[in-house]
């Protein structure tokens, strides 16, 4: 495909051309790289404003079905979605293991959703060394809310925070004991904390909602935000959002 081809079908919202585009920028052939660099050059001029949020949390947590709960109230309300997860490659095909997409079928049938698992490549962080250019094509494509799921392996979370607008984490309330999981330092990294799946115990998500609000008073240098929800229920969603929207806010303004 030619610059032009590709450049067309991303500002007309088609979801097959931007695939192949990312495709493309993720390639190692030296061929597709000078084509890739050409076309990040001029998707640049393109890309519109998006709200980045980076969203981690440890194997088993629920961030897929958390996505899939945000990125379908969002669409409610006329946002065009496009969701990166970063999945752990294979080591003999290199290709993703996890296959979040597979998860998420409500919003993968949605074209206001835009969804790309791709392989980290077995770099560790947890990130492809493309996500930064995949979320340009995105932003070129009109997508104003872009979501970044990384594999939870631990040393993703800065790597994330430096590409986004704000960082939330996902815990639950039965990650080992309070201060076990208090002590982690991705929390300092974190805008908002999510204590999920609060259905099964919702007196256990309060206090441990509870321990790291008090926790985060005394060791925070920041405003930090913790949240209980059911992302299966469908419980506090939009005051996640209402809060995310109120960070995003106060830091555009700040830096404008």
């Amino acid at each position: 495909m030619k610059i032009t081809e590709y450049i067309n079908g991303i500002q007309n919202n088609n979801r097959l051309i931007l695939s192949k585009a990312i495709t493309l920028i993720e390639s190692s052939l030296i061929k597709d790289q000078e084509l890739a660099i050409e076309l990040i050059d001029q998707c640049l001029n393109y890309k519109s404003q998006s709200i980045r949020i980076g969203i981690s949390g440890t194997p088993g947590v629920g961030k897929s079905t958390f996505i899939e709960a945000l990125g379908l109230y969002l669409i409610k309300q006329k946002h065009k979605i496009a969701i990166l997860t970063i999945d752990p490659s294979s080591t003999i095909s290199k290709g993703s293991i996890l296959g979040d997409k597979t998860r998420m079928q409500k919003l993968s049938n949605n074209e206001l959703a835009f969804i790309r698992p791709s392989p980290n490549n077995g770099q560790l962080g947890g990130v492809h060394n493309r996500t930064k250019d995949v979320i340009t094509l995105c932003e070129a494509a009109g997508y104003d809310i872009i979501l970044i799921e990384t594999v939870g392996v631990g040393q993703s979370e800065m790597s994330v925070q430096l590409m986004t607008d704000l960082f939330l984490y996902l815990t639950l309330t039965e990650n080992g004991d309070d201060l076990q999981f208090i002590k982690k330092g991705v929390l300092e990294l974190s805008d908002i904390i999510v204590v999920n799946k609060m259905d099964l115990n919702r007196q256990k998500a309060k206090q441990v909602k509870f321990n790291l609000e008090n926790h985060l008073h005394i060791t925070g240098n920041k405003k930090q935000h913790v949240f209980t929800c059911s992302a299966l229920k469908k419980i506090n969603i939009q005051k996640i959002w209402n809060q995310i929207e109120s960070i995003f806010n106060t830091k555009w303004n700040n830096n404008n």
